[in-house]
């Protein structure tokens, strides 16, 4: 595509058509940092938390040894969402995730609830690791003989986490890698070491005791565990910042969920073939909160089970910025959509990410660390994750049957065995919501509640906003001057106040003004829009001139 060519079509009238031509030349300069091998890490740092240092012994509680079979029928349960989510990231590789495939396929009402709901599944279960690393903190404590305040801890530790969402996610992934790499390591070395125990009894997890409450105890199980597997797809979040989605996103997550699966179900089973009785109760009759510390100091000793317990912590550390990082872009992408005010679209000139949605989801993480139980939180936030999966599958069977009235829907990747793999994850998902009794329905029902709210007091008035400014903008920036064209290089470089040639909304709102430009704030968001089709939140500034312009008049 050619400068030429999108100038022609401007000159002819053909607005629409050069609008696109022009965003897909600008689109293509935008920068795409997470390749596959980043798409795994981060998806495997979102689950590798609290769904094994944590969830273990809380299911054990609930069921007995047979908890491995638990998370093996949740992970079939998530899988259909996974190549659903596939799909669909590949059609819309815009940041957002989830939320975005159900707006643009439910509309903005259902947006903003679903909006709501997974910010607030994301926020929850990485709060859930705050809360569920207290345990391992004690240990740390009582080992090194100091005192610590563990919920102010894990107050400061979610600053730092905010912190470190704001400077951006190469950050983030510098620090996760290494770490969820050693607790892989460290987790598969004590599940091979209790192998050559003499007290193992891998029979134990496939007695006939094991499986406490039958298939209704599996399947109430089953549904209490399915936020270890939620973040599998939380990369689908941030699909506008990796490197050809159309392959990565796919492999990544179905590479990451196969590691997830068979360390969550190893593991558990060896857990339960190793410990002896109802271990995961503790003195005061309740479960414990810390069960690979317990498995760690059978297998290794004190000292063993002291570096684990610092693994644990720090990967539950992990587990958090990966779901601060995804709850974030949930808010993001309905400011994008005008469903919220701009505040949460706005991206920060020097770091380029959206300060004011990282910032929000650390105050709301911090309110559920203090006020929250863990076993409800991870109730609340596993009932959300099952919903939200129900809907994004029944996404793609509406997107692929009405195709032809969205043209825009074209999938570099498809889900197999559609529609049947999407039918089986509808229905294997309501049976898993209708087991969870209440704690899923009040959950739901707040979600419903403050998205009506929301979309009908502010969503509703700014949803469709207006195409013709982005046409107006085209026709008055096509062959200026030489001294129009100096005046515009010269605003657009002075608003750039984080020095990186990028112009964030904000700094191009900024611009327009100065330059004199006749649309008002509410226009220029709507033409930024237009401008950024891979909705990261900035353009970059000499490129968006030189395409936009076209040939520069001598006088």
């Amino acid at each position: 595509m050619s400068v030429k060519g999108a100038k022609d079509k401007v000159l002819h009238g053909k607005f629409i058509e050069a609008a696109k031509e022009v965003k897909e030349s600008v689109a293509h300069q935008m920068e795409r940092s997470i390749g596959l091998a980043g798409v795994i890490i981060i998806s495997l740092s979102a689950m590798l938390g609290s769904g094994l240092f944590v969830l273990p012994s809380l299911a054990g509680e609930m069921m007995g040894p047979g908890i491995w079979l638990a998370y093996i029928l949740a992970a079939m349960v998530v899988l259909p969402g996974a190549l659903s989510k596939s799909e669909l990231s590949s059609a819309m590789p815009t940041s957002g995730g989830s939320y975005v495939f159900i707006e643009r396929t439910f509309g903005p009402l259902l947006g903003t609830i679903a909006g709501l709901g997974l910010w607030a599944s994301f926020l929850l279960k990485a709060a859930f690791a705050l809360i569920g690393f207290s345990a391992y903190l004690e240990i740390i404590s009582y080992a090194l003989d100091t005192d610590i305040n563990v919920q102010s801890l894990a107050l400061g530790i979610l600053v730092l986490i905010v912190i470190i969402n704001i400077l951006g996610i190469k950050k983030i992934k510098a620090f996760q890698a290494p770490i969820v790499g050693l607790s892989i390591l460290m987790l598969i070395g004590l599940c091979i070491a209790a192998l050559f125990r003499e007290d193992v009894d891998l029979a134990r997890p496939i007695s006939n005791g094991a499986f406490g409450g039958g298939l209704l105890g599996l399947a109430e199980t089953a549904a209490f565990v399915f936020v270890a597997y939620a973040g599998v797809t939380k990369v689908a979040a941030i699909a506008g910042e990796v490197k050809e989605p159309g392959q990565n996103l796919p492999n990544g997550m179905l590479i990451s969920l196969t590691i997830a699966t068979v360390l969550y179900a190893g593991v558990a089973y060896m857990l339960m073939a190793t410990l002896p009785g109802e271990w995961w109760i503790g003195t005061d009759g309740s479960a414990i909160e810390n069960p690979i510390y317990v498995f760690a100091k059978l297998v290794g000793g004190s000292t063993v089970a002291f570096v684990a317990a610092i693994l644990a912590v720090l990967t539950m550390i992990s587990m958090a910025l990966a779901g601060v990082l995804a709850a974030s872009r949930y808010l993001f992408g309905m400011g994008r959509d005008n469903l919220l005010p701009q505040l949460f679209e706005e991206v920060n000139a020097t770091y380029e990410t959206p300060h004011w949605p990282i910032i929000a989801t650390g105050i709301m993480m911090a309110f559920a660390i203090i006020w929250m139980d863990v076993s409800d939180v991870a109730k609340l936030a596993s009932g959300f994750q099952i919903m939200i999966f129900i809907v994004v599958n029944a996404c793609v069977i509406i997107l692929r049957k009405s195709h032809l009235n969205h043209e825009w829907y074209k999938p570099t990747y498809r889900s197999p065995l559609y529609p049947f793999t999407q039918l089986f994850g509808i229905f294997a998902g309501l049976a898993l919501v209708m087991v969870m009794g209440e704690k899923a329905y009040i959950g739901a029902a707040f979600a419903i509640a403050f998205g009506f709210i929301l979309f009908y007091s502010y969503g509703k008035q700014h949803a469709h906003p207006r195409l013709t400014p982005f046409i107006t903008f085209t026709e008055m920036m096509l062959n200026p001057s030489k001294v129009e064209h100096e005046r515009r290089v010269a605003a657009f470089h002075a608003a750039d106040i984080g020095l990186k040639n990028h112009l964030t909304l904000r700094e191009f709102q900024t611009a327009m003004a100065a330059l004199g430009f006749p649309m008002d704030y509410e226009e220029n968001r709507v033409i930024f829009h237009q401008l950024d089709l891979n909705q990261i939140g900035y353009i970059e500034i000499d490129d968006f001139i030189e395409q936009f312009e076209g040939e520069i008049r001598d006088n």
